[in-house]
């Protein structure tokens, strides 16, 4: 009781039950001094410097790859979409650091100066000529154009994946960290609060990434690579700045230990006692742990609520049978007996696996407008005016972040409100249903970018750059809805101390995304490539040889099926919550509203 009253009136003031959060100095935060939108303003801050710099490489690294190290056209895009896979998927590196061993800050920080570091390695690679190969034209004079290999090669892909190496750690943090500083767990009016700061979030995800896709690839593309990567480098180290100056206000969840070793308990568990009967008796059954975590002889509580065990996936429950052996008076070890609490969120970890899975055709979608959407735009007119101003075909991908800066806050301020009185949801819709909606939109880009290829290929003229702008455009719309739907609805999963690995999960959609776009490239080349022509629709150097608007359509029906794929499973996902209700944390809870029990989303489409 004593350690308890330190902890709620540390320094003479209130501060949360049970939050668990500890400010710079390894204290119990104060919820007047840490926290809110003010602490995490800082960390959109580096969101938003962050993404402008790894996105002004990645969205022009194909030109760079093409034209300065010589590698072929679907090499080209196969390097880009490992690199951006590889950032993708090693953010549950971070996430699995973070939460077990440094925590949020640390991980960002200790990552953001690796990614500093592989920028300012690209720059030097760029300007120093001894670590390129000799310039020539790769479209007119293939055969005296050598691609670079051995020590050259080498810097440049060890530069390229320091640089994935720290994006992919910092980026799921950045997203965890900043949602840490609102307590929806002891108090639930900030869910609202929660909401808008994801909205928020996109929207410095959307500056970022038009100022990269407009000045700063102006400036690769006229003052050169080594300068655009400078200005990347430049601005990593304000983002880092921005992290640091709101140290002193930030509310840090301290790291849990292994993450990974609970769920491994109850898989182990379950499986030793697969011969075992569950008994029809919940009490039977190995009950709820609290435990205390303690900092600096003050105790705080880790109170996350108590789970009733639910029948689905029933296999695991064995893990808290207790064995009755009167001659063995022995406790069973950790690895032979669970509680409720860890069974319950092994299956909550399960159960969101195929909503995750849905969304990997929609980033393979987002793999071709980074790639193949950007060469396709080269052979078209880039000139917008008689003047001699022509538009880098990379910059077309700051289209759909143009009108993102202005649908956003207009989404968080009009559409929110007016959808909340429909639905008595706290953000409007549920996060399943904004990753429906996205899902389906997404169809509609490959459509589009099909249509436009079809008419490049068969006019007479070179046509307009413009006319790509509808996929962009569509996929831009598609991706507010996907992108926040999946970040808000891991996060709010009930899994104690692995927000920031959940929130990491969403990021290795992306990078299965573009895992599976390189393989779908190399594939379709080999089934295509058996004809009479012995040529495949993407084997050439030149999109007017190539069927990329055949690839497109392939593209389209892939996401038409999966948005049904995606529905099924979403139906799935909220029966099996629906019968659980009642036993999570508030994930989306409005207990107003009769559709969200419990904070379950009950409701798909």
């Amino acid at each position: 009781m004593e350690n308890t009253r330190k902890l709620q009136e540390f320094k003479g003031e209130r501060i949360c039950e049970g939050s668990g959060t500890i400010d710079w100095r390894g204290r119990p935060s104060n919820p007047n001094k840490h926290g809110g939108m003010k602490a995490a303003a800082f960390v959109l801050g580096l969101q938003g410097f962050e993404i402008m710099g790894i996105a002004a490489i990645g969205n022009n690294l194909i030109t760079y790859v093409i034209n300065e190290m010589h590698f072929s056209l679907s090499k080209s895009a196969n390097t880009v979409t490992n690199f951006v896979g590889t950032v993708f998927i090693l953010a549950l590196v971070g996430g699995y650091l973070s939460d077990s061993h440094l925590g949020c800050f640390w991980t960002m920080l200790i990552f953001g100066f690796v990614e500093l570091s592989g920028f300012i390695l690209l720059s030097v690679q760029a300007h120093l000529p001894q670590l390129k190969p000799p310039q020539c034209n790769i479209l007119n004079d293939t055969e005296n154009c050598v691609e670079a290999k051995g020590f050259k090669a080498f810097i440049f892909f060890v530069a390229l994946y320091l640089v994935a190496l720290g994006s992919g750690c910092v980026k799921p943090n950045m997203i965890a960290h900043g949602a840490d500083q609102f307590n929806i767990q002891d108090n639930p009016n900030q869910s609202k609060k929660l909401s808008k700061y994801f909205n928020a979030a996109y929207f410095a995800f959307s500056v970022g990434e038009l100022i990269a896709l407009t000045i700063l690839v102006y400036v690769q593309t006229h003052s050169g690579m080594d300068i655009g990567f400078g200005v990347s480098a430049a601005a990593m180290a304000m983002g880092l700045l921005s992290l640091i100056c709101g140290t002193l206000v930030y509310r840090n969840k301290p790291p849990q230990g292994s993450i990974l070793t609970p769920i491994a308990q109850v898989i182990v568990a379950a499986t030793l006692k697969r011969k075992q009967i569950c008994p029809s008796d919940p009490t039977m059954l190995h009950g709820n742990h609290s435990k205390e975590l303690t900092n600096g002889g003050i105790s705080i509580s880790d109170n996350i609520g108590n789970f009733h065990l639910t029948q689905r996936f029933r296999f695991l429950n064995k893990a808290c049978i207790k064995i009755q052996d009167s001659n063995n008076k022995k406790k069973e070890s950790s690895w032979r007996l669970c509680t409720v609490n860890q069974v319950e969120q092994v299956k909550t970890l399960i159960s969101v696996i195929p909503i995750f899975a849905c969304t990997i055709v929609f980033n393979t979608i987002l793999a071709q407008l980074q790639t193949f959407s950007v060469q396709q735009g080269s052979k078209m007119n880039t000139q917008i005016t008689k003047s001699n101003f022509h538009i880098p075909p990379a910059s077309l991908q700051a289209i759909p972040y143009i009108m993102l800066i202005f649908i956003v806050p207009l989404y968080d301020t009009f559409f929110v409100p007016f959808a909340r009185k429909i639905t008595g949801h706290e953000s409007g819709i549920t996060s399943l249903q904004r990753i429906g909606f996205g899902l389906f939109f997404a169809t509609f880009s490959m459509v589009s970018a099909a249509i436009t290829e079809k008419k490049r290929r068969d006019s007479d003229r070179t046509i307009s750059i413009f006319w790509i702008t509808p996929q962009f455009l569509i996929f831009g719309i598609s991706e507010m809805f996907t992108a926040v739907g999946l970040v808000e609805f891991f996060y709010k999963q009930s899994v104690k101390g692995m927000q920031t690995f959940l929130t990491a999960t969403t990021y290795c959609s992306y990078s299965f995304g573009f895992y599976l776009s390189s393989i779908l490239v190399s594939l379709v080349n080999k089934v295509t490539s058996r004809g009479s022509s012995g040529s495949g629709w993407l084997s050439d150097n030149d999109l007017n040889k190539d069927r990329l608007d055949l690839f497109y359509w392939l593209l389209a029906g892939l996401s038409f099926i999966n948005f049904f794929h995606y529905l099924f499973w979403a139906r799935w996902y909220s029966k099996n919550q629906s019968s659980a209700s009642g036993i999570f944390l508030p994930q989306e809870n409005d207990s107003n509203n009769p559709k969200n029990i419990g904070g379950v989303e009950n409701d798909i489409v």
